[in-house]
């Protein structure tokens, strides 16, 4: 079994990103919005290449009802939006009304507003007032680290046989190796990353992409 990787440097990722579906101009301006916007905080958004792989997911899943937990200034869900299948939605649960008020108005530009609802509050407690029943198509994690378990045991039941979970972050910058984690958000995914790999209920596989995905689909 081969163990060789390669190491993805600024020009093979621009190869990358040429080689894919590019894009758009709406996602161009908001990627420079964010920057504008949020300084630093702009490292949180996702990748290009990130958007259309949760674009060609939601679309592999035919999802009509999709949940986003960390919206931030709106690429994900951007992403998940265009997705959707006819008559679709995605829930979205963030903290941040300043982030996302980006988020709202790329949703308005790219025709999605009425495909997306914002809920603005604790994730876990907005999670709880879901319909309790396995209906979700399409789940993306991507918030506070501290609570992905939380969010995935308010998730994993109500996700549909098939359904999809995507979960980011779970790689850490590599923090995630660390026998004796310094911090609160790095000890939560060596828990969390742990708990999903283990749970029957899910096939899993974790992927060394961006800061490491962990794809799960509910058996």
């Amino acid at each position: 079994m081969s163990r060789s990787f390669i190491t993805v440097t600024e020009e093979l990722h621009d190869y990358v990103v040429a080689h894919g579906t590019p894009p758009g101009e709406l996602e161009l301006d908001l990627a420079a919005e964010t920057q504008r916007a949020t300084g630093r905080a702009a490292g949180m958004q996702i990748e290009p290449e990130y958007a259309a792989l949760l674009t060609m997911l939601t679309r592999l899943v035919h999802a009509r009802h999709a949940v986003e937990v960390g919206t931030f200034t709106g690429m994900s869900s951007l992403a998940i939006g265009r997705g959707l299948a006819e008559g679709g939605r995605l829930v979205c649960f963030d903290i941040s009304d300043e982030y996302t008020s980006i988020a709202r108005r790329f949703w308005q530009r790219a025709g999605l507003a009425d495909k997306i609802e914002l809920r603005l509050g604790p994730a876990v407690e907005g999670l709880a007032a879901l319909p309790d029943e396995p209906y979700l198509d399409l789940a993306f994690i991507d918030a506070d680290k501290e609570s992905y378990g939380a969010y995935w045991d308010a998730l994993v039941p109500r996700m549909r046989s098939g359904g999809m979970l995507v979960v980011d972050n779970v790689l850490w910058s590599g923090r995630v190796l660390d026998e004796h984690p310094k911090d609160a958000s790095t000890a939560s995914l060596i828990d969390f990353n742990a708990k999903a790999a283990a749970d029957p209920r899910v096939d899993v596989v974790m992927l060394p992409f961006s800061d490491g995905v962990t794809l799960a689909r509910k058996r």
